[in-house]
């Protein structure tokens, strides 16, 4: 019998073993993932944040040798025909099944329907989403070349607020009081940027260029969702590529006619500052490729954080390359509408989450307790026995 209990302990204390080391394993493996995801998201955040500042600092340095913000917009945006063969070399390089590209081209059109991309769903699903891509970038750099890079970039953090405006509107989205706050922080710090500056006409026309390019692309994002639903990886690179290449067969005429009406006009092609240009273009197709993928490695409020940390980059370059004065409104209103964007990245169960949080940091205290108290006994009952022993051996 003493020897079947002890066979049975043993086997008992093996399997428990076995289970410790099975949980451990797991959890070292998810730790591990987790840390890898957290390291390849700080380098999304800076890659975020360097390629959205550089191309709004290249941009206004561009717009100071040639002052031609929708040919600027049409050229950055051709430049979204790259994003399918880019996204095809990465099938090839990460996926088994690998497939021609017809056969990928193929897949991914069936994002558009059954019936794949025809001339009625380019022009019903396509092509309203490209000129709201245009409208988006051509406003924002309009509102550059009124206003400095630091109150553009801080104000386009808007948009975050206006899509869960029209998501809650719209979509009819889960109604979050945070939420609702950050959008009137952002509307607040809105208005006390265009009271730092004075309300000059110069200032005003700047940021309702800018406010006009966050909200149109919040309308953008929700509509995408209404109307195409989510997009995987190559369905969103596919859609991204025809919008660049409409843009280039359907709009190249508008430079031409800017060009020959003296209203965007260059001397010579050899006059233009490519390097400014490609610059831009190549930066911001970074910028897109980031934050349309990115979220496959990481995670993505930390794409959303590199956004929002371009604020203090724009504004240090601002303080050292041109005439800007932070008084107190200005950075007052900066801060609120940062502090706004912040608000809107908390998940839908934050409250959940901190109600969780503090319910296990008590479980913890109270199983502390009692452990102290068991300890402390026991030291009281050895202090007693070796009294009574020495009691008895005299």
């Amino acid at each position: 019998m003493g020897n079947a209990d002890g066979q049975a302990m043993v086997g008992g204390a093996g399997v428990e073993s076995g289970a410790g080391r099975q949980r451990l394993h797991c959890c070292i493996r998810v730790t591990a993932v987790q840390v890898r995801k957290a390291i390849w998201g700080v380098a999304m955040v800076m890659c975020v944040c360097s390629s959205w500042a550089g191309s709004t600092q290249l941009a206004k340095l561009t717009f100071k040798q040639y002052d031609a913000p929708f040919t600027l917009t049409w050229f950055t945006t051709t430049w979204n025909c790259l994003f399918f063969p880019l996204y095809y070399i990465g099938h090839l390089c990460k996926s088994p099944e690998r497939q021609t590209p017809k056969q990928r081209f193929r897949e991914c059109c069936r994002f558009f329907g059954d019936d794949g991309l025809t001339a009625k769903v380019f022009f019903t699903k396509v092509a309203p989403f490209g000129l709201l891509w245009i409208m988006t970038n051509y406003l924002y750099l309009q509102a550059l070349r009124k206003i400095n890079s630091t109150d553009v970039s801080a104000l386009f953090c808007c948009n975050k607020a206006f899509v869960f405006l029209l998501s809650w509107i719209v979509l009819r989205d889960r109604f979050m009081g945070v939420r609702i706050v950050a959008a009137i922080l952002a509307i607040a710090g809105i208005v006390m940027l265009t009271y730092a500056d004075g309300f000059h006409s110069h200032s005003v026309i700047g940021i309702t260029f800018v406010v006009a390019s966050a909200s149109a692309s919040a309308l953008y994002k929700v509509l995408f969702k209404l109307v195409l639903g989510s997009a995987k990886f190559g369905e969103a690179a596919l859609f991204l590529t025809i919008v660049g290449g409409a843009n280039f067969v359907l709009l190249s005429f508008v430079p031409v006619i800017l060009y020959f009406t003296h209203v965007e006009y260059f001397t010579s092609i050899a006059d233009l500052p490519w390097a400014y240009l490609c610059g831009v273009a190549g930066l911001l197709l970074a910028f897109n490729i980031l934050v349309n993928f990115g979220i496959a490695i990481t995670y993505p409020t930390l794409i959303s954080l590199g956004i929002v940390l371009s604020v203090p980059v724009n504004a240090v370059v601002d303080l050292y390359t041109c005439d800007i004065h932070f008084n107190t409104v200005r950075l007052i209103a900066v801060f609120i509408i940062c502090l706004g964007f912040l608000m809107l990245l908390l998940p839908e169960d934050w409250d959940q989450c901190l109600i969780e949080l503090g319910t296990k940091l008590r479980k913890r205290e109270q199983t502390a307790e009692p452990a102290e108290t068991g300890t402390s006994s026991g030291l009281n009952w050895t202090r007693r026995a070796r009294t009574s022993m020495s009691t008895f051996s005299h």
